[in-house]
């Protein structure tokens, strides 16, 4: 299993699935990162905490906790 915080900058992966429960996992679904959705990773932080990627055409950035919910392909 891969999640996105493990995905490298310049990378672009689908969404598989989603692990988290009930408000989280719906606020990440609300953002726009459902499965089979195309994520481009674009920078991440010198901590690496937040991450940016690009989905449907615009920039989001999220929290490590946040990208280790989404796994990848």
């Amino acid at each position: 299993m891969k999640t996105l915080k493990e995905v490298k900058v310049g990378n672009t992966v689908t969404v598989v699935k989603l692990h988290g429960e009930g408000a989280v996992k719906r606020r990440i679904m609300d953002m726009g990162l459902t499965k089979g959705t195309a994520v481009q990773v674009r920078k991440v932080a010198p901590l690496g905490d937040p991450v940016e990627v690009t989905v449907r055409g615009y920039e989001l950035s999220l929290r490590k906790s946040d990208a280790e919910m989404i796994e990848v392909e």
